[in-house]
């Protein structure tokens, strides 16, 4: 059998030694990475599937109602809020 060397051994015992610091920075990655993640949540509005459509619905027709309103309030020249001369 071989007798291994001073600085053999050395370097062998820095390896296992770097190993094992390795393995424990991962399980702290993986535990930061954990904490970063957003909480998700279940829909806490409770409504059926069907009330959430007539819901978004609902608030579909008022967006259009306004923007028709904004729309009309403008004089329908098209402009879209921009100054009339102005380059």
């Amino acid at each position: 059998m071989l007798k291994a060397s001073r600085f053999q051994r050395d370097r062998v015992a820095r390896t296992l030694e770097r190993t094992d610091a390795r393995g424990d920075q991962r399980e702290r990655d993986r535990q930061r990475a954990q904490a970063r993640k957003p909480v998700v949540k279940g829909r806490d509005d409770e409504l059926t599937p069907e009330q959430r459509r007539e819901r978004d619905a609902k608030a579909l027709q008022e967006k259009a109602a306004r923007k028709a309103a904004q729309a009309a309030g403008q004089g329908g020249n098209g402009a879209k809020g921009k100054v009339a001369g102005k380059k």
